[in-house]
């Protein structure tokens, strides 16, 4: 299977992960619509892709909806019609409870759950109408597994494994659906947003091993085998880590 002329929504587009998916995309004959909060980004990762003029891009951030809609609208009005979203979008301050920043909390809520409940909302009703399509979010191996300087993202990336569990259960039946990729330690700029500066030295460290972190091109691999499924197969969970992460 290819994604030859596929339309493609991808939020958290303008680097790691979202700019990978992208690149590897446009290669199949993907359309694909790119959005996130950096247009300088979003500009230089459409035209570093093998055919520019099948990538448009939209400003935008994924906890305001209306903005998520419009982003979808886009795909739609420029070409026909929407295939799969991909719901990549988020953050990962990491620390204790009792040392972490409430800000952050409210900052992972809004970014790593709403965004994800914004992408469903704004693509369902085109897929509704169309009979079919593909809803994807980027969860990690913390949606699964427990570890300590964690717990508030840890319980963000559960909330978007039990929301995606409820699409598939809400919305199999009209021909709809869903798939988490949820990949173990990357090395892309998400480490930006850790916050305490001793883990993100750690991480740091870790990512210079490449049997301790997947490359963002690693994680695109298997979010483009999910895309490329035919209608009858729905693959709902894929967990990809690097060889050497214990957890």
């Amino acid at each position: 299977m290819t994604l030859k002329d596929k339309v493609i929504v991808i939020t958290g587009a303008s680097s790691g992960m979202g700019a990978a998916t992208t690149k590897l995309a446009v290669e199949q004959g993907a359309k694909v619509v790119i959005g996130a909060r950096n247009n300088e980004k979003l500009s230089a990762l459409k035209q570093s892709t093998s055919h520019p003029e099948n990538v448009v891009t939209k400003v935008t951030d994924v906890y305001k909806l209306a903005q998520v809609e419009a982003l979808v609208k886009t795909a739609v009005d420029e070409f026909g019609k929407l295939d799969i979203i991909y719901n990549n979008a988020g953050i990962m301050p990491q620390d204790t409870i009792a040392d972490s920043d409430p800000n952050s909390w409210q900052q992972m809520v809004d970014t790593n759950i709403i965004g994800v409940l914004n992408g469903i909302k704004a693509s369902l009703p085109y897929m509704h109408k169309q009979g079919y399509g593909l809803i994807m979010a980027t969860d990690s191996v913390a949606g699964h597994v427990l570890y300590p300087g964690s717990a508030t993202y840890n319980g963000t990336k559960f909330a978007v494994r039990a929301i995606m569990e409820g699409l598939r259960q809400e919305e199999h039946g009209n021909g709809i659906k869903t798939g988490i990729v949820s990949p173990g330690a990357v090395n892309t700029n998400l480490f930006d947003s850790v916050g305490n500066k001793d883990i993100e030295a750690g991480l740091r460290k870790m990512a210079e091993d490449k049997n301790m972190a997947l490359s963002p091109e690693d994680v695109a691999n298997a979010a483009i085998f999910m895309m490329s499924q035919p209608q009858t197969v729905d693959v709902n969970e894929i967990i990809v880590r690097p060889t050497g992460q214990s957890i």
